[in-house]
């Protein structure tokens, strides 16, 4: 990416996303460039810099370290397992600021898996890319029985807490969960969402709600980015 120097957005504007950007594509590991060095690269004065930089280190995503230069901050949402929550609830409690972009809804017939997983014929999909602080965290893939889907479908699907509409709006109850953690590839197209390499891994997690009677009520398909995603969860030694 290059700057437009005739452009209408300010150099340091545009200075400061193309750091961001970078940071979150992997090309930093541990501190991004000096001053100077993105002065000569960009051929930028050292008051642009300073000014892209600054807004970074605002938003968390860089920290000044006196004497040794700027590094780039742990950027990672912690969720606690034990309880099922929204990806909306997970980001507020970090203190960082939500935000989706829907990819796709509709009906569907495939996989067999989901179907079975729901016990119906059809199922309805929502697919969601998911940001905290603007930066692309997470692709959820919620799948729903046909009667669920085509309620939540008249809502905006860009901004609804699903799990709010669920409860609070069509009144049903979420009571028990099942879910399942691992790693694997992401799609060339995922990869692309969460600005990842093709060689990139993901975290991979499945989980399936069911309201008190035992009736399926969503199954959850997520891709996670490992280096700014974690799931923890606390234990307890009992003796017999």
């Amino acid at each position: 990416m290059s700057l437009e120097f005739d452009g209408p957005v300010p150099l340091h504007i545009q200075l400061k996303k193309l750091l961001k950007d970078e940071i979150i594509k992997g090309y930093y590991k541990k501190k991004i460039p000096s001053e100077r060095e993105l002065m000569d690269r960009y051929s930028l004065s050292r008051t642009t810099v300073r000014l892209a930089v600054s807004e970074l280190v605002h938003e968390g995503i860089l920290e000044k370290r006196h004497g040794k230069g700027t590094f780039i901050s742990s950027i990672s949402v912690q969720d606690w397992l034990g309880s099922f929550r929204s990806f909306t609830e997970t980001v507020q409690d970090m203190d960082m600021n939500p935000d989706s972009q829907l990819l796709f809804h509709g009906k569907k017939s495939s996989p067999d898996k989901i179907k079975e997983l729901l016990e119906v014929d059809e199922f309805y999909l929502i697919e969601r890319l998911r940001f905290a602080d603007d930066l692309p965290l997470a692709i959820e893939r919620h799948y729903y029985p046909l009667e669920i889907g085509n309620q939540l479908k008249r809502f905006d699907l860009n901004s609804a807490v699903l799990y709010d509409l669920l409860e609070s709006t069509l009144g049903i109850s979420l009571w028990k969960a099942k879910q399942k953690i691992t790693s694997g590839q992401p799609s060339k197209q995922d990869a692309d969402y969460l600005r990842l390499d093709d060689s990139s891994s993901v975290l991979q997690s499945e989980r399936l709600i069911s309201d008190p009677n035992g009736k399926p009520v969503e199954f959850l398909r997520s891709s996670f980015r490992p280096d700014m995603y974690s799931f923890s969860i606390e234990m307890m030694r009992t003796r017999e």
